[in-house]
């Protein structure tokens, strides 16, 4: 058995030598598929849900190459890897929609803060108590797919000394997210918040995980996965994605709640502020990152723990025929994430332009060679 899978796709527009310049009031208007964020230097897309894999990586590649082939009409423009404006542009905000309330409410309470790029990764669970027991693990466990995902490094042009920028920065709202215990639970908070004026509407909770649906918070029928920096590679992505997967099957098949007395030493409250910490840690860290397990408050490396996750998960995957998608994260845990290799490039005396352009280079041609494979060019 497996879930159904969907991505949101969050993407900046700019020029090789790595400036990020604002298309995507041209970019929604001419291509259908494609949606607003506040700011008009990235632009998001959304797959479909699949439940195969195979499926899921033509959805990811064919909009790009679509939008690869618009932005090139337009000039020498191109897409960029990372979830930060990483070599400039943090002093101003590029509205895309001058008009939306909502917006001259996100660039007046966060300024550029919000202006990254990031993947939401969504799995289908139809039932609300299940999904939210779901969310429960996911949201102790977001900080080892932060660690898998770091792609941000750079702001400005400057190292900024955290693996993931974006998540470091990104204003986290409201502040304090309880784990939900129940479907009421989500309810009640949620419309609590609401009248507090903490959350603007019931999109307004940018946690590293949610419930979702098409009538929130009432009607819900998917895990969203918010943590993950930009992960451009669409098979590093799809390896992500496998091991949640996988991690949410073991989760249904069982019984198993990590609030319950017997799981954990800690309470719920305690686990958030755990959970709160080790978030930090990953964006600082990412995969070196020492992180406090939640269920035996043991220090543990995010690399080894997520090691542990893989080599549990293998025979599940296998039995479900997701093994080939799944073992490319053990080239990530050996190489390291984006982040890591960028910040060794560094190291050997490359200044972050000269890094983040040759990123974008690379990572040009690795996808119009994938599309080629993928039979989209």
């Amino acid at each position: 058995m497996l879930l159904t899978k969907g991505f949101e796709i969050e993407v900046y527009t700019g020029t090789p030598q790595g400036e990020v310049v604002g298309f995507s009031d041209q970019i929604v208007a001419d291509l259908d598929g494609f949606v607003r964020e506040p700011d008009s230097r990235n632009v998001e897309y959304t797959t479909a849900p699949y439940l195969r894999y195979e499926q899921l990586l033509l959805a990811l590649v064919e909009p790009r190459v679509r939008l690869r082939r618009y932005l090139k009409n337009l000039g020498d423009y191109t897409l960029m890897p990372g979830s930060t404006l990483a070599l400039g542009g943090s002093d101003r905000f590029f509205r895309s929609d001058p008009q939306n309330p909502y917006h001259t409410y996100i660039e007046q309470t966060y300024g550029t803060k919000v202006v990254t790029a990031s993947v939401h990764i969504n799995l289908g669970i139809s039932d609300p108590e299940q999904l939210l027991r779901a969310c429960r693990l996911i949201r102790l466990e977001a900080p080892l797919y932060l660690a898998l995902s770091a792609a941000s490094p750079f702001l400005d042009g400057q190292i900024t000394g955290s693996h993931s920028t974006r998540w470091q920065m990104f204003p986290k709202t409201p502040s304090q997210v309880p784990l939900f215990l129940s479907h009421q639970h989500y309810i009640d908070w949620t419309g609590e918040q609401l009248k507090l004026g903490t959350m603007q509407n019931v999109r307004h909770l940018w946690a590293s995980v949610r419930p979702n649906g098409d009538r929130r918070p009432y009607s819900l029928n998917r895990l969203e996965l918010r943590i993950c920096d930009l992960v451009y590679d669409p098979v590093a992505l799809l390896a992500i994605t496998a091991l949640l997967e996988l991690r949410l099957l073991d989760l249904l098949a069982s019984d198993f709640d990590p609030t319950a007395p017997s799981i954990s030493v800690f309470s719920a409250a305690e686990l958030v502020e755990i959970t709160d910490q080790n978030e930090i840690l990953a964006a600082q860290h990412s995969l070196e990152a020492a992180l406090t397990h939640w269920q035996t408050g043991n220090q543990i490396l995010a690399k080894d723990w997520i090691a542990e996750h893989l080599e549990m998960l293998k025979p599940k995957a296998k039995h479900n025929g997701s093994l080939c998608f799944l073992l490319p994260l053990q080239q990530i845990l050996d190489q390291g994430n984006e982040a890591q290799q960028w910040l060794k490039a560094c190291d050997q005396g490359n200044s972050p332009t000269q890094v983040f352009t040759s990123a974008i280079a690379t990572t040009t041609a690795n996808e119009n060679q994938l599309a080629a494979d993928l039979g989209l060019c």
